[in-house]
């Protein structure tokens, strides 16, 4: 995405990029990388005692003047209107939002009960809706774009993932919507899906493995198998830098496409469920982590 003239056509306005949920993890690469590749950031958050990592990394990149830090709760509305009103009060304008936030949970409905599905959906579908409602007028005044970074989850639904799947299914479905709606007044959508990410989203599930699986009752069998799927496939996983390298080439690609994956192993394990008329070969896949014998 080339920077912009000013109404004059003078000099080119600096381009300015909102991200979501930048304490950690992925939002942290991005918001580095975005300043690297030029961009103003306005790197959000909803505590933002928790931006030393942040400030220190950006910092260390020789970007720190280009990263700002908000605050920025994307389930609540008032928060996202106030940090967008300091936004343009602050640069009269915004190019591109990054919805990144995101939380997840592990369990099945039958023993986590819908709690944990209203709270998930609340930061992972309604913030994107939030923040996305709330920046769209802004985005449509100069042609700029939303990135939403869903998962791989968005795609696949995977066992003991039901609410955060979910949650993610509901994102793309929503964003897919939008796209062409928001193509007709100029704004780009896009969702980047990773796949297993080496971040601190994972270790934030606080996760008490042995504790989980007394807990399982009759899916104690198939929850020690997906956890010992899942550790395996984050042994391996692709950096969060690295996968913000894939954020950043949509926000600078002229016409970027709707769909990007982060990884080749993310585009092979989402071409499964894509090629997948009936079902059967994602449901043949994903029983396989649980134990379940292929018919």
């Amino acid at each position: 995405m080339s920077e912009s003239t000013t109404a004059t056509g003078s000099a080119p306005a600096e381009r300015i990029v909102l991200i979501t949920g930048t304490s950690s993890g992925i939002g942290l690469a991005v918001a580095v990388a975005a300043a690297q590749a030029g961009w103003r950031v306005v790197a959000t958050m909803r505590d933002t005692a928790k931006s030393e990592p942040l400030r220190t990394a950006a910092e260390a990149a020789g970007v720190g003047e280009r990263v700002e830090v908000r605050r920025l709760d994307v389930t609540d509305r008032a928060s996202v209107d106030a940090c967008l009103a300091e936004v343009i009060a602050a640069h009269g304008r915004l190019d591109a939002l990054v919805n990144n936030a995101g939380a997840g949970i592990v369990g099945t409905v039958e023993q986590t009960g819908v709690e944990p599905f209203r709270s998930a959906m609340e930061v992972n579908f309604f913030g994107v809706v939030e923040a996305t409602g709330a920046a769209m007028p802004l985005l449509r005044a100069v042609g700029g774009r939303v990135v939403t970074v869903t998962s791989v989850g968005g795609v696949v639904g995977q066992p003991f993932n039901e609410a955060y799947c979910a949650a993610k299914f509901a994102a793309e479905g929503f964003l897919e919507s939008l796209a062409p709606v928001a193509a007709t007044v100029g704004v780009h959508v896009s969702v980047i899906e990773p796949g297993a990410v080496a971040s601190e989203f994972v270790a934030s599930q606080n996760l008490d493995v042995p504790a989980l699986l007394a807990a399982a009752g009759p899916y104690a069998p198939a929850l020690g198998a997906y956890v010992e799927r899942t550790l395996a496939a984050f042994g391996n996983a692709q950096s969060s830098v690295d996968a913000a390298q894939a954020v950043v080439a949509v926000l600078e690609d002229p016409a970027p496409p709707f769909r990007v994956q982060t990884s080749a192993a993310a585009r092979e394990f989402v071409a499964t469920k894509l090629a997948d008329a009936d079902g059967s070969a994602v449901q043949g896949m994903t029983g396989g982590w649980v134990g379940l014998a292929r018919g």
